[in-house]
């Protein structure tokens, strides 16, 4: 399978349903749906993911690694629509990944070197809404919530930005994150460990 470098960087377009039938004959092998999968998505993935990562190569690498992961698990695409918010989730996964095996390399190559600084708040946050209590709360919660969350927790953007990445009207983002809130807090117990407001 041969991925090319993404050719833009806007958000998502093309129709949702249209995604959803791209990710079904991706699950079925269809290495052709693969392609027009990435050509209509891999633009906005590379610009987000450089945001996150100032290393070209990392974001490369996570970037093939998203669409290697697309391939094996298309079928687990749960229903239609918000197909660039599961992208995303595996997207950010990888990196966060990436980023941890390239920390250990570091610290192996280097061992004299002074400690790294802490990880930022949204590195925390991004830590744990994928591993640990958050992680297994968030899990709990259903998905279309998840990804709201995820979306202006995780990633930080505006309920605009988030409304275009998911292909929802605003005012569902924000009834979604709010619900999304209230059942990860109750899963969590009150006041939980990690900030979960977003932006507008």
């Amino acid at each position: 399978m041969r991925l090319l470098r993404p050719s833009g960087a806007g958000p998502a377009g093309g129709d949702e349903d249209d995604d959803a039938a791209l990710l079904r004959a991706v699950a079925r092998g269809d290495s052709e749906a693969l392609g027009v999968l990435y050509d209509r998505h891999a633009g906005w993935l590379h610009a987000r993911l450089a945001r996150r990562c100032p290393d070209e190569e990392t974001v490369r690498e996570v970037l093939q690694d998203t669409f290697v992961t697309v391939w094996r698990s298309a079928g687990s695409h749960r229903g239609r629509g918000e197909a660039g918010g599961w992208l995303w989730v595996i997207a950010a996964r990888r990196l966060v990944d990436a980023q941890r095996v390239r920390a250990r390399a570091d610290r192996a190559a280097a061992p004299a070197e002074p400690p790294a600084p802490a990880p930022s708040a949204e590195e925390r946050v991004l830590a744990g809404l994928e591993y640990g209590e958050v992680g297994a709360a968030l899990d709990r919660i259903s998905p279309e919530l998840a990804e709201v969350l995820r979306a202006t927790v995780v990633d930080g953007l505006t309920t605009r930005e988030t409304a275009r990445l998911l292909g929802i009207p605003e005012g569902t983002v924000k009834t979604r994150a709010l619900r999304a809130r209230r059942e990860l807090r109750a899963a969590l117990g009150a006041g939980g460990p990690y900030p979960l407001g977003g932006t507008t």
